[in-house]
């Protein structure tokens, strides 16, 4: 079990040393209008260097008459529906609640599951499957109706077919037009409504802000926020005064349909990001906002992603620290280290706080994993901290039942062995269930020292799979490679719904302040190249390739070397070795175009100080002062490691190798 700390940079305005022009927004005004997710908007505009003000511009509001959907119901529940189009999970679960007490929810869901579904996006999905229900069709990014009846028309044949469509607060004239235009029968289902916030002066301060041309930057990630900020507008008789500052300031959008939007409006787009989330659309407006506001705005919307890096930082204290530039390949004044497990029960200062409380509850507590973690980082003298958490808890709002027993470690209580059990995996939709771990970034960020680099961390898809599927700690993996084997569709399933959760908690610890990102393969080693290569290897690269640009990643795994080219192959910065194989050989395994990090045994560390410093010199002179080497143990810490055999560990990986 891994458990370990975070750290994370303060937003500000970052200047760079070329002539004077700014990272990022580079400290300008940022408006944008989100809801829910309003606090990650602020997050990611203030790690982009901009000063934030989110206000939220509408909310959902449910139907109060409910007789058109009961009549839908029946409907379905007759046969006389063929398709439903699920729009929106905040919708689906909308529907659900109004025909609660009107009709059996059970028979409901099972109608659905007898016609063919389409789910307009990963929400949706999400929604659907909470219930117990796979959609038939999931939609691709954008997401829009065109892509709705693109993927319809390479599916499911339309004519003659009776088509519902959940509705997310308007009516789509061209999604109605193009099914009917195949032949389609469209049934509408209307469940909730917009309206404006109930609180509207933050609204109201953010429009009054950008007329009075102090925002220099405005970022739409909806269509109705566009309508609700100009209806707001003309209620505090502010519209044409805000029309006239719209076309001054730079104008964001997420997609075609936002940007569709504007432009009926009247409204020119500046930037729109080649995928429509919300983190690429500030990721891509920071890297273009500077240039825009200083330049001629060309009205035309910019479709690309960010020349340079967005998370390089290189005017950042922590930036060219030895840790950092080893991460980089560079020249470093001597071989940086940091240890897995470095904050744990070896530290008596650890035991204290621990004596206090749960393990879980301690992981959910962002000051105290700070305090652990930054204790040891003063102690140990290392050149990185990573955030004190654990493994697991990403599990929990997918479904996963864990419980850490004592004296047993983690368990699960409802395990994934059937391949019908992937289906109740949810999909992590948002990060709000794991906002302690993000608040621990921030927390650990803002102790550390501004030159201390800030590690994040996730579990690897194949570890969270076997955690899930054993129920706990296995010594043959007997589950997991029975449905590996026999259930293949539903392993990539279940490795698909893991490998999209741990790319938005890395990249939400990422926006909160940490400079690399580790991955942690744990379990991994009981596979053989083959295995990893089919089984594996997909969802490994598609984590890395997704990682926010410009941020390291450390790719860890344990148990057998023969995979180390195969980590390589997954684009990681960084490939972690443990103790099982000389550094100088795996290195030539991994490629000298690759940074490594390793590989003391950690048991060395429950020798005598003499031992400690001669193992540590054969570790560094495998590494042969090769720029890209970041020293640490094969693996975690162990408990009964004296510490100051630890602190004698870090001295002699300084002392020896100082150049």
């Amino acid at each position: 079990m891994d458990s370990h700390a975070k750290d994370g940079h303060p937003a500000g305005t970052f200047e760079s040393d070329m002539g004077g022009e700014k990272q990022g927004f580079g400290g300008l005004h940022v408006a944008a209008f989100e809801n829910r997710r309003g606090a990650e908007m602020a997050r990611l505009i203030e790690r982009h260097g901009g000063v934030a003000q989110v206000a939220p511009a509408m909310r959902e509001v449910p139907l109060a008459d409910s007789r058109s959907l009961v009549d839908f119901a029946n409907q379905l529940l007759t046969g006389q529906i063929d398709i439903v189009i699920f729009m929106t999970g905040v919708g689906f679960r909308y529907l659900l609640g109004q025909l609660e007490r009107k009709v059996d929810r059970r028979r409901f869901l099972e109608a659905l599951s007898d016609i063919v579904t389409v789910a307009r996006g990963p929400k949706p999905v999400a929604a659907m499957q909470q219930e117990g229900l796979t959609p038939t069709i999931r939609v691709p990014a954008p997401n829009t109706w065109r892509e709705i009846l693109t993927t319809l028309d390479a599916q499911v044949p339309l004519a003659n077919q009776r088509v519902a469509i959940q509705e997310y607060g308007e009516t789509n004239p061209s999604l109605i037009a193009g099914l009917e235009a195949r032949g389609a029968t469209v049934v509408c289902l209307k469940v909730y409504d917009w309206d404006l916030p109930e609180d509207c002066v933050p609204l109201q301060a953010n429009i009054q802000a950008i007329v009075a041309g102090q925002v220099e930057v405005v970022l739409f990630t909806a269509a109705r926020q566009v309508v609700h900020v100009l209806k707001m507008a003309e209620q505090i008789g502010l519209a044409d005064s805000l029309r006239e500052a719209l076309a001054r300031v730079i104008v964001g959008s997420i997609g075609p349909t936002t940007s569709e939007t504007l432009r009926n409006h009247g409204f020119s787009v500046d930037v729109e990001p080649e995928h429509g989330k919300m983190g690429h659309l500030v990721q891509v407006a920071a890297a273009q906002a500077t240039r825009l506001a200083t330049g001629q705005r060309p009205g035309a919307t910019v479709v690309e992603q960010p020349d340079e890096p967005d998370q390089t930082f290189p005017q950042a204290a922590w930036y060219d620290s030895p840790f950092m530039k080893a991460c980089r390949r560079e020249p470093v004044s001597h071989t940086p280290v940091w240890l897995m497990r470095q904050a744990g029960r070896y530290m008596a200062e650890y035991r204290e706080v621990r004596a206090k409380t749960t393990f879980l509850e301690l992981c959910k507590n962002p000051q105290l994993c700070s305090e652990v973690m930054c204790t040891a980082v003063e102690r140990l003298g290392v050149d990185a901290a990573i955030i004190f958490s654990d493994l697991l808890p990403i599990l929990e709002p997918m479904g996963i039942d864990l419980e850490f027993a004592q004296g047993e470690g983690p368990v699960i209580h409802n395990p994934v062995r059937e391949a019908n059990d992937v289906k109740r995996v949810l999909e992590l939709e948002d990060m709000d269930a794991l906002g302690f771990v993000m608040e621990t970034v921030k927390q650990t960020r803002a102790d550390l020292p501004e030159g201390m680099p800030l590690i994040g961390f996730s579990g690897a898809p194949f570890t969270l799979a076997s955690y899930a599927i054993e129920g706990g700690a296995s010594r043959n993996y007997l589950h997991t490679k029975a449905l590996m084997y026999r259930e293949r569709a539903a392993w990539d399933d279940l490795m698909g719904r893991l490998t999209r959760a741990v790319i938005g908690y890395a990249n939400a610890q990422i926006a909160a302040g940490a400079q690399v990102i580790q991955l942690f393969d744990s379990w991994v080693g009981c596979l053989g190249t083959g295995d990893y290569r089919t089984y594996i290897q997909p969802f490994m690269q598609q984590i890395v390739a997704a990682i926010s640009p410009g941020v390291p990643v450390i790719s860890f795994a344990t148990g057998n070397p023969a995979l180390l080219p195969l980590l390589a192959e997954s684009g990681a910065t960084v490939v972690g070795i443990d103790w099982r194989i000389q550094l100088d050989a795996a290195w030539q395994l991994v490629g000298h175009d690759r940074a490594v990090q390793g590989n003391l045994d950690p048991l060395v560390l429950l020798a005598d100080r003499e031992m400690i410093w001669r193992r540590t010199e054969e570790v560094l002179n495998q590494a042969a002062g090769r720029p890209g080497h970041i020293f640490n143990l094969g693996h975690g810490v162990l408990q009964q490691t004296p510490v100051e055999n630890a602190i004698a560990l870090v001295e002699a990986v300084h002392e020896l190798s100082r150049r």
